[in-house]
């Protein structure tokens, strides 16, 4: 006759085992792209609705976090210095969706009054060559503006661009 606390124990080892694999488990690594310099064209929202401000604050937040994130250059849409760079990402960013909230119900409750904006970002070659294409939300559900919404976007869509870019002095 087997001993019913042997059984447990043995059954919460095996179960500790499991739950612990993926810890051991290996990331893989993804090959990053070289880029020594990222290019920002200017936000389109042809298909959206979208305040002035908003668009304007998409763009410099945008620009303020890929800076902060390691980018040895970042240049704005226009500059013809951008040209001269070997490695360089376009990055192109269009409005797909957009909800503004309230803030005063945002005040009141955290149920409602989030704003929320979801932009398709499409890294490219200066050629046009798509390199990598990311739908980015940003949401700002309880304090703040509606434009930290915009601060949202750019953060992760800067994570994004850290995640699959890096520079060649990198190695």
């Amino acid at each position: 006759m087997k001993h019913p606390l042997t059984s447990s124990i043995r059954l919460g080892t095996v179960a500790l085992l499991l739950a612990a694999c993926p810890l051991f488990a290996r990331k893989s690594e993804t090959t990053k792209i070289k880029a020594r310099a990222i290019q920002v064209e200017m936000i389109q929202s042809d298909e959206v609705s979208l305040p002035a401000e908003f668009q304007v604050a998409l763009y410099e937040n945008l620009i303020h976090r890929l800076e902060k994130q390691g980018f040895q250059h970042v240049y704005r849409d226009g500059d013809r210095n951008a040209m001269r760079i070997n490695d360089l990402i376009v990055l192109h960013s269009t409005v797909r969706r957009f909800k503004e909230g309230s803030e005063r119900a945002r005040q009141v409750t955290t149920i409602s009054g989030a704003t929320s904006i979801t932009v398709h970002c499409q890294f490219s070659s200066p050629d046009g060559t798509s390199l990598l294409e990311r739908d980015v939300n940003g949401k700002v559900w309880f304090f703040g503006g509606n434009l930290k919404a915009t601060y949202d976007f750019a953060k992760k869509a800067a994570r994004v661009a850290h995640e699959n870019f890096s520079s060649p002095d990198d190695e």
